[in-house]
């Protein structure tokens, strides 16, 4: 999907995310432009999403909010996205909260292995089931939306099928979920951001990295990852956070405008059109004759699995430090997968 039309869907579905009986602006409503800060570069599917979400908070608002995008770090490194909308560097920000280890405990659970089949309603379903967490989590910014991307794996430069092939080897994880399986397999974390996962490649600091599947191209990543893991192992969760002043200067008729776009519906209208781009570059790939799908066993997805339940268990322990019942949250969280069809389990 190009991103024009990726844009065309998106304002198309926001339309439908956001009621249309929203009170008219007040004349005395004074303009309004939120900075909007993301890491990801102006190609990436996301860049339309979000320009279709700043277009339905405009519409929303009688045209008195309008949002300005800044892309690929131009305010800040990937890693300080959520304090910097907390500081107001800038008004909303996009983050990954896996960035930034140990931090945000809770969210972290939808990182572990096989629990979403898709972005789609998997993200609707992550984006209901975390609200009332990260209410208290995140509870220094406004928190408007939670999504996921695809269903990701391995790429790189080695073959990677069972947990054994990361022993040894020097990994780029997505989040600290991923880092922490790829430690459990006995391999070596190399922590950098997606905008320099290629050069970490390149150079040789890292044998292979975990992303999903179109993202690879939108990187760059495709030219040196030839060798990819065939098996959905993980997905990384993003929230669009937004600076609590930011939020309480807007007028009410504004914070309407607002908040009509912080949903559960939102977070489908902006997960899906990527969703699809991310599935679509697997198709790509596998028609490329210099790259490899490497085809777990079931023997191999065993060992996966199995250390997928061991890493569950020390989350249960990491979210009870925090006043969370870790087997509650997650079964609330799958039972929320299975109700829109978006389990992988």
């Amino acid at each position: 999907m190009s991103i024009k039309a990726s844009l065309f869907l998106s304002a198309a579905l926001f339309a439908v995310a956001a009621p249309a009986a929203l009170l008219p602006a007040q004349a005395q409503d004074k303009p309004v432009t939120l900075r909007l800060g993301h890491w990801l570069p102006a190609q990436h599917p996301l860049q339309a999403g979000f320009t279709a979400w700043g277009a339905a908070v405009e519409k929303a608002s009688g045209g008195t909010v309008k949002t300005q995008i800044f892309p690929a770090q131009q305010l800040g490194a990937a890693k300080d996205h959520y304090d910097m909308a907390r500081d107001g560097v800038a008004d909303l920000t996009y983050v990954n909260p896996g960035y930034t280890p140990g931090r945000f405990p809770v969210i972290a659970g939808s990182e572990l292995p096989f629990l979403l089949a898709n972005a789609k309603q998997g993200s609707a379903a992550l984006d209901s089931w975390y609200r009332p967490y990260g209410q208290k989590e995140m509870s220094d910014v406004k928190l408007c939306l939670t999504w996921a991307h695809d269903a990701a794996t391995f790429h790189g430069k080695v073959r990677i099928s069972k947990p054994d092939d990361l022993k040894g080897k020097k990994i780029r994880p997505g989040n600290a979920t991923m880092a922490r399986l790829v430690t459990m397999a006995g391999g070596v974390n190399v922590q950098v951001a997606a905008p320099e996962a290629r050069e970490s490649l390149e150079r040789g600091t890292a044998d292979a990295i975990t992303f999903p599947w179109d993202s690879l191209f939108v990187f760059g990543i495709d030219k040196v990852a030839k060798l990819h893991m065939d098996a959905p192992l993980y997905v990384s969760n993003f929230v669009l956070v937004m600076n609590k002043a930011s939020y309480a200067k807007l007028s009410d008729n504004q914070k309407k405008a607002v908040d009509a776009n912080c949903n559960t519906d939102a977070a489908l209208a902006l997960a899906g059109p990527w969703a699809d781009v991310e599935s679509a570059g697997r198709t790509k790939l596998r028609a490329m004759p210099d790259h490899e799908f490497v085809k777990p066993s079931d023997a191999d997805m065993a060992a996966w699995r199995k250390i997928g339940d061991e890493m569950t268990k020390i989350w249960y322990d990491d979210v009870k430090k925090v006043g969370v019942d870790g087997e509650k949250a997650l079964a609330d969280l799958k039972a929320e997968l299975k109700k829109r069809d978006s389990a992988a389990f």
